[in-house]
């Protein structure tokens, strides 16, 4: 188990899992606040929400397998 920093593929690697994490999770507390109608009585389209949210769940599932996946190679080299 070598603690060698991240070679350069992996860095940006890491950086572009991360970029996405974090634009996922703030795009799916951007869709969960919609929940919320904005006035009484106002309108909104559940189906359209509930893909939005399963669709950010999807990305950050994705980015946190790929963070998994290279700090799993990393301490395996």
């Amino acid at each position: 188990c070598s603690s060698a920093p991240l070679q350069k593929p992996a860095l940006e690697t890491v950086r572009s899992s991360l970029r996405l994490l974090n634009a996922s999770a703030y795009r799916l507390q951007s869709e969960c606040r919609k929940t919320v109608p904005p006035e009484p009585g106002a309108a909104v389209d559940y189906q359209l929400l509930t893909q939005q949210v399963i669709q950010c769940a999807y990305d950050i599932a994705k980015a946190a397998k790929q963070l998994v996946t290279i700090t799993t190679r990393e301490k395996k080299q």
